[in-house]
């Protein structure tokens, strides 16, 4: 790997995939592929019942996620979007109108940062699948890897909301119409990525599989230690009444939550903001020595997981 990952067993997979390309592969590990000429790529996958079901949002709303999951990447090095394909698979008696709709809302989103659809492909199957291609160029390029003792860890906007939303829409229940807004679509922050990275961004990553997660990811890519402070993360105002239902801290429940597509980043000790590019932006932390993240809630160090496709 280029850039090393975290523990975990979707990593683990991926690294015995690192091996087995062997000469065939170069530059893994990253949020993009860094080409020649400052161009970033990258794809993102969207499976049904894996990151949505059809009841709980509609078919445009399909399309935004799956493309704003994509572009979110190139948010996470400071790159500006600029093309989108889009890989539909689909049953066969899939109506037309509603794969026109999600390519819609794939459109939608991709116009949202800048971007276009320039093509994909379109095949049946038994799943619906978007497999998501993005292509944008980085003037200042940003890696997992160089955080650096001292440096601070940052997070645009506010954690947890998309996660309270799923575990309402996976109990049945109608989910705060706030939430339901942070997991139907999200925004994938590329004018804050750009932003951070022109104000001297050492590493960065996207929250796609929560916050502690992708800390883990950032500590282990630049061989350094996190603390982050509980206390100070920005949580999403639809967290609390969730956080109380399942007995779990607030701050705990907003840096286990996925799909909230927020940047965390690491900056040199001097920064200091309050907003960049229009969205709030909070310290939460600081990067130090050693390995690992330690998270702290009132005081005590408490265990904080994320996401994992294969755990």
């Amino acid at each position: 790997m280029t850039t090393p990952l975290g523990p975990g067993p979707e990593f683990d997979r991926i690294r015995i995939i690192e091996r087995a390309l062997g000469s065939l592969a170069s530059g893994l590990g990253d949020d993009c592929a860094f080409l020649p000429g400052g161009w970033c790529a990258s794809t993102d996958v969207s499976v049904e019942d894996v990151h949505f079901r059809r009841g709980w949002i509609d078919p445009e709303a399909i399309g935004w996620r799956a493309a704003s999951g994509a572009l979110s990447d190139l948010a996470a090095v400071g790159a500006r979007a600029e093309s989108v394909l889009v890989g539909l698979v689909a049953p066969a008696d899939e109506p037309a109108e509603a794969l026109a709709a999600m390519m819609r809302g794939a459109g939608e989103a991709a116009a949202s940062v800048g971007a276009r659809i320039v093509g994909g492909d379109l095949t049946a199957g038994r799943e619906l699948v978007l497999a998501v291609t993005v292509m944008g160029r980085a003037v200042h390029p940003v890696r997992r890897a160089g955080a650096r003792p001292g440096d601070g860890i940052w997070v645009t906007g506010m954690l947890g909301g998309a996660r309270a939303a799923l575990l309402a829409l996976l109990d049945g229940r109608p989910p705060d119409p706030r939430a339901l807004g942070r997991f139907a679509r999200p925004m994938a922050r590329v004018a804050q990525g750009e932003a951070l990275a022109a104000a001297g961004a050492r590493a960065m990553i996207d929250v796609s599989d929560g916050l502690a997660g992708e800390l883990g990811h950032l500590a282990a890519a630049s061989a350094v230690g996190v603390e982050v402070d509980g206390g100070l993360l920005p949580v999403h105002s639809s967290v609390f009444a969730e956080a109380a239902r399942i007995g779990e801290p607030p701050a705990v429940f907003a840096a286990r939550g996925g799909e909230d597509y927020e940047l965390v980043a690491a900056m040199p000790p001097d920064y200091s903001a309050t907003e960049v590019a229009g969205v709030p932006i909070t310290k939460v932390g600081v990067v130090v020595a050693g390995t690992g993240v330690r998270f702290r809630v009132g005081g005590r160090v408490t265990v904080v997981g994320g996401f994992n496709h294969f755990a």
